[in-house]
């Protein structure tokens, strides 16, 4: 398939218009309806219908497969740039917020340093296009097993760090007291749903056996501290690793089953050198 075309076809579908694909483009209306009926004549199969416009059904199944394909085209591009374009005098780091651990902050250079705090799960495409030239991700695992990271590109990864866990409870909750928690007990508690700034719910029901963790509350940001003032006002609880777990209002009762840490890894494309070279080695000195 050409992947013009399937990358006009993939901005149709969002979109539901020919017209606003072709603005977003930069093509003719025309030239966006030449390029559908290209793509249709060459799977053999009608991909959309057109008032109103919406993915068929085969259509659907090659949405399936487009974002993958066009995200190791450009991984590709960005692989083969990177490595003919000059070295570059600073970085960019793409950072999940609760992977921004005080070790790994304290590895950052004095200047050179462009932050990017990403939900997780966008770092390791932000990785592999280019845009990141460093990514950190974080989260559940048993000691010293690697993260399962999506499978976007090459990459090599690097552990960094693991620490404790702890469940974050306002200081008047009944289990404030306990020296020690079991994820099991606390599957039907009020849990905050903050996929990108705290720890997954679907991290703790995998870590449970696949079920629990209702959340009473959705927060969709990365701002740690709104996460935990949301806890600390008894909206929730919510999991975070030991040393981001300080919060006033609150006590941070460890994780004691299962035998879980909070796992921090670096990401990268190939060979590194110069800044990005010289920031790992700092993370991997001090993990």
């Amino acid at each position: 398939m050409d992947p013009h075309l399937l990358r006009t076809y993939v901005t149709v579908a969002r979109l539901a218009s020919f017209s606003e694909a072709a603005r977003e483009l930069g093509y003719t209306q025309s030239a966006v309806s030449q390029h559908i009926a290209a793509l249709e004549q060459d799977l053999g199969a009608p991909l959309l219908t057109r008032r109103p416009v919406a993915p068929t059904p085969a259509g659907e199944r090659l949405l399936e497969h487009a974002g993958p394909l066009l995200l190791r085209l450009d991984a590709a591009r960005a692989d083969v740039v990177r490595m003919a374009a000059a070295p570059a005098h600073g970085l960019t780091l793409a950072a999940a917020p609760t992977a921004l651990v005080p070790r790994a902050v304290a590895a950052l250079p004095a200047a050179g340093v462009t932050l990017r705090v990403l939900p997780r799960d966008e770092i390791p495409a932000a990785v592999a296009t280019g845009t990141a030239d460093l990514g950190l991700v974080d989260g559940l695992a048993a000691p010293s097993d690697p993260l399962r990271l999506p499978d976007v590109a090459p990459l090599v990864t690097h552990g960094v760090g693991e620490e404790p866990v702890c469940v974050l409870l306002p200081a008047a909750h009944p289990l404030a007291r306990r020296h020690g928690l079991r994820l099991g007990d606390l599957a039907d508690a009020r849990w905050l749903d903050a996929p990108d700034a705290g720890l997954p719910l679907a991290h703790l029901r995998a870590a449970n056996g696949g079920h629990g963790f209702r959340p009473a509350l959705r927060y969709e940001g990365t701002d740690v501290r709104t996460l935990t003032a949301l806890a600390a006002a008894g909206h929730g609880l919510t999991l975070l690793p030991g040393s981001a777990a300080d919060v006033p209002g609150t006590v941070a009762v460890p994780l004691t089953h299962p035998r879980v840490v909070h796992r921090t890894e670096l990401l990268h494309r190939g060979s590194l050198a110069g800044a990005a070279a010289t920031l790992a080695g700092a993370m991997e000195d001090r993990s």
